[in-house]
């Protein structure tokens, strides 16, 4: 209209390059937003499995009016298998075709070289949060151990974001552990052991072991920062 001033506005070459710089800020900050709600996806679901072996071991003591695992009599893998079907909620038995559940040869280190579990025979269960176990006596020393890979047979099989090991110590309580069981026979573990454990074998690979990635997250309180 006559004697209207003229309203300010963007010309079509800001606009393409304010939209250039939101996209180049997008593609550096998008990835790595992703990978940080992908590694709290993981520990979420590593804390649940922890907590359902944590309180299953616990119970169990008490039910048996025992002071320690031993005691309570969980020293065998026949012991374990009924412990399982009892106290938690499995939805397949994969003792008879472990590679059913778990991913067989496909699992890698961190640095990209292929890792077995090994041959496994007994004792691996589909638990109803669709996490696969394999738990087995150390020996009858009333330690147990676990390999549990939180989401079965789904990517990205790595040890360290979804596959892990565990070991349930005669107390009860759940820690980390090394390749040889009889390095580290108590727990809790301090922190240098754990981190020891983490520079070991969760990065190394040290003598194919896979043991240290756990207590890593323990130290970090719960938080996956490797």
């Amino acid at each position: 209209m006559p004697g209207q001033a003229a309203r300010p506005a963007f010309t079509l070459a800001e606009v393409l390059v304010t939209l250039g710089i939101i996209g180049v800020v997008s593609a550096m900050t998008v990835p790595s937003l992703m990978q940080n709600h992908q590694r709290k996806t993981y520990v979420t679901q590593l804390h649940k499995v922890y907590n359902e072996f944590q309180q299953a071991s616990l119970q169990y003591m008490t039910d048996k009016n025992a002071l320690n695992l031993k005691e309570a009599g969980l020293v065998t893998n026949e012991a374990i298998d009924n412990w399982i079907k009892n106290y938690f909620r499995v939805v397949q038995d994969c003792s008879e075709n472990a590679n059913s559940c778990f991913a067989a040869d496909e699992y890698k280190f961190m640095n990209g070289n292929s890792m077995s579990i090994g041959n496994l025979s007994s004792n691996v269960y589909l638990l109803s949060g669709g996490a696969v176990v394999y738990v087995y006596s150390d020996a009858g020393s009333g330690r147990i151990g676990i390999f549990v890979d939180i989401n079965a047979k789904k990517g990205p099989n790595i040890i360290g974001r979804d596959l892990f090991a565990l070991k349930i110590y005669d107390n009860g309580i759940i820690d980390d552990s090394s390749r040889l069981s009889s390095d580290i026979t108590s727990a809790p573990l301090t922190k240098e052991q754990r981190e020891n454990l983490f520079q070991d074998y969760c990065l190394s690979g040290k003598d194919n072991g896979w043991w240290g990635c756990f207590g890593k997250i323990l130290n970090d309180n719960w938080e996956m920062n490797y």
